[in-house]
Parts: C-alpha cells; sequence; structure tokens
C-alpha cells in the first residue's frame, strides 16, 4: 500500500526523504552468522514485508537493524544518519521503534502506566487511545488481564508513544485470532498512510502482501529475491509463491 499525494507529503517533511536503509548487514547470534550481506530499504508511507520460513534469520535481522544484536559488518542509515554503532536506546530517540514478537507487557501494571513508561505525557497515551480505542476503554486495567490481542494492541502502542520515524514489527499475528490479525493490518496500514516506514516481519504472508508495497524473500540469513507485493500476490504459479504458501 502507498500513500496518497498528502501522506507523501507528510512523510517527507516529518520522517525525512530517506526512511531506512540496510546494507550489506551482516549480523551474529553467538558464534553463528545468521544473516549475510543483507540489503534493503524501508521507504516513509511504505509497509515492507519481510517474508521466509521459521528459520530463515527474520527475527535476527531486525534484532540487528534494532540494536539487539551487534552489526559484523555493514550500514544502517536512518533519516539519512547513519546508527549502526548507536545502542538501542539512541536508534529509539533518533526514531527506530520495535515491536519485537511476542507480548511483553509489563502484566502488573495498568494499560496507562504500561504507556507512561516510555512517555509520561497525557498527549502520548492519549494518541494511543485514540488509535485503540479497546484500551482506552480498560486503561486502568491491569494489563495481563487483556485478552492476547489487547495485549499485542499495546505492544504496539508502547513503541508508537515514542513518535518513530520506522517501526520495525515481528510476527503481528502470534497467537492471535484472524480477525484480530485483520484489525491490526489495518491499524498498521493506517499508520503508513500517514508516513511512517514500517518493516513487517509476518507468518500470514498472503496477508501481508495485501497491505505491503515491495516484498523481500529471505533463505538461510541471505535475501534472495525481491518483488512489488502486487506481483507476489498475482503471480500464484512462481517459485515464490509455491514455496511460502504451499500451493
Amino acid at each position: 500500500m502507498t500513500s496518497e499525494s498528502g501522506g507523501e507529503a507528510m512523510s517527507a517533511e516529518v520522517f525525512g526523504s530517506d526512511g531506512l536503509r540496510v546494507d550489506g548487514l551482516t549480523v551474529k547470534r553467538g558464534d553463528l552468522m545468521i544473516c549475510r550481506d543483507v540489503t534493503l530499504a524501508v521507504p516513509p508511507g511504505e509497509i515492507t514485508v519481510l517474508l521466509g520460513t521459521n528459520g530463515a534469520g527474520k527475527t535476527t535481522l531486525l534484532d540487528g537493524i534494532a540494536g539487539v544484536l551487534p552489526a559484523a559488518t555493514g550500514a544502517i542509515t536512518l533519516g539519512g544518519r547513519r546508527i549502526h554503532s548507536a545502542p538501542p536506546h539512541r536508534r529509539a530517540a533518533r526514531g527506530l521503534a520495535y515491536s519485537e514478537q511476542g507480548r511483553s507487557v509489563f502484566s502488573k501494571l495498568t494499560v496507562a502506566q504500561n504507556l507512561a513508561v516510555v512517555d509520561r505525557s497525557r498527549q502520548a497515551r492519549e494518541r494511543a487511545f485514540e488509535l485503540f480505542p479497546r484500551l482506552a476503554d480498560k486503561r486502568n486495567l491491569r494489563a495481563g488481564l487483556l485478552s492476547g490481542g489487547e495485549q499485542q494492541m499495546l505492544i504496539i502502542a508502547r513503541a508508537l508513544a515514542t513518535q518513530p520515524k520506522v517501526l520495525l514489527v515481528d510476527e503481528l499475528s502470534l497467537g492471535l485470532a484472524p480477525r484480530t490479525v485483520q484489525n491490526l493490518m489495518g491499524t498498521l496500514s493506517s499508520l503508513a498512510a500517514s508516513g511512517m516506514g514500517i518493516l513487517l516481519v509476518e507468518q500470514f504472508a498472503e496477508l501481508a502482501l495485501q497491505i505491503g508495497t515491495t516484498a523481500h524473500i529471505m533463505q538461510r540469513g541471505r535475501i534472495i529475491e525481491t518483488d512489488t507485493c502486487e506481483a507476489l500476490l498475482r503471480d500464484r504459479g512462481s517459485r515464490i509463491r509455491n514455496a511460502f504458501f504451499g500451493e
């Protein structure tokens, strides 16, 4: 999904013209070389989809971009500024947010308190509640009592409280009902339309391709194919479709 002209103007002004760029990135997990020489871009106002089977290296790549794991080689640029040597909190301060795989809310804190951990301002909380009205109704409820879908909403809302330029999302749908997943996909589409760049790793490939612009296929730590999401959805006879949709 690409943004309309108004969204494009907003992205150029607010989020910078370059978005996120990863050039020749190699990431290790322990002594193992997991991601090798990965190059991709996440433009403002677009959802870039990263596909691959389990063990392909998708989560390791996102960890490397976010700074959870150090980069062995390569460069990461956000809004024209290199960030690959910066620690995670510095990357976050420069506009990178990461919604990691699996739910990790602070279960004993209320919804509002979970958001306050990241940003104590009332404005940040109200933005989150506007985006996720279900959270607004439960702002004083302990986060551990939320449903799985509501916890995922809270994790995304917490990431967005930092007002990022680029959002990394790892397995949005993990353990969630299909209808909840569709609602969350719609939220990502809205965020992209406002000018945010999103890098999405998702097990339900077809749903991700429906809202994305460009897709990268990862295998054994490398990008082996790049195409438009529209082309991948259309070309049902391709090797990529056979590999990732079981046809």
